[in-house]
């Protein structure tokens, strides 16, 4: 398509690589750049672009999305630094930079202002969902920004997600996702914990999933996480080194509007636990491992 609408994906990940895929297939016309170029190589089979710079990427783009570690590698990405320009110096007031990793309260609004002093449309749009949900184009947008960017962002976000939800100002998005996130995680480290202890007290743990299914207190999350630890998969999905961030990030926002959080923060301390043992490559539903004691 010759007037097809340009989108630079920055960061081509767990998430950011079905990402480029689905908006290729959709219509749009793809660059995607990653630090370590050789995993964003394969999206090339795809009908995607691969650019050497982050800048290159950018240059002339309709939209610039970003699904990155965290809010420094966002931030050095698209503002650069002395040795190389960022996607910032590329981009021109009309395009729209689609903040789409989960980055946090403080990080979210830097990056905002960043944008605002780059004369540059900001909006705040993390996902909901993990790798299945990104390669099945079934992801949740929550956007959050100027209400008139909602129409134009409308069918990026359409190509990647299930369910687009306009929330409101800047920030809002960052926070909703900060709340879903305490829930799915307490929920992982909830199930590790249950199934281990079904275990220490010489139980079948499959007990525990049968008797759960049909319930009241029933969630699909724990038979979705409970059946991969009990088959021993821990193929990431979400890796744990990214619950043990986003899971400071909820203890952050907590200490930030005077809530005792304990439940998050043992969240955090079971997460920081199962990266420092060896697993933050691991799906988070590793969690389990690092909650039998050896």
């Amino acid at each position: 398509m010759a007037d097809a609408q340009k989108i630079a994906v920055l960061g081509t990940g767990i998430m950011g690589a079905p990402i480029a895929r689905n908006l290729a297939r959709a219509g749009f016309d793809v660059r995607a750049w990653n630090r370590t170029r050789s995993k964003a190589e394969p999206l090339a089979g795809d009908g995607v672009t691969v650019a050497d710079t982050a800048n290159d990427a950018a240059r002339g783009a309709d939209f610039v999305l970003t699904m990155l570690g965290d809010g420094k590698a966002v931030e050095s990405t698209m503002a650069g630094d002395a040795a190389h320009r960022g996607a910032l110096a590329a981009m021109g007031n009309d395009s729209i930079w689609l903040q789409c990793a989960t980055v946090g309260i403080e990080a979210t609004d830097r990056l905002a202002e960043l944008a605002q002093q780059s004369g540059v449309p900001f909006v705040d749009s993390p996902v909901l969902g993990t790798k299945k949900p990104a390669e099945d184009a079934k992801l949740s947008v929550l956007a959050s920004g100027a209400p008139e960017l909602e129409q134009r962002c409308r069918p990026v976000f359409e190509a990647i997600g299930q369910k687009v939800s306009w929330l409101g100002p800047v920030g809002t998005g960052t926070r909703l996702k900060l709340v879903m996130n305490s829930w799915v995680l307490a929920v992982t480290a909830g199930v590790a914990e249950t199934l281990a202890l079904a275990e220490g007290l010489g139980l079948d743990p499959e007990l525990f999933l049968s008797t759960l299914s049909g319930a009241q207190m029933d969630t699909p999350y724990a038979h979705l996480k409970g059946e991969a630890i009990l088959k021993g998969d821990f193929t990431a999905s979400f890796p744990a080194a990214g619950a043990a961030k986003d899971s400071g990030l909820i203890v952050d926002a907590a200490d930030s509007c005077g809530i005792s959080a304990d439940i998050a923060k043992a969240v955090h301390t079971k997460f920081e636990r199962t990266v420092d043992e060896g697993h933050g490559r691991d799906d988070m539903a590793a969690a389990y491992l690092a909650t039998i004691k050896h």
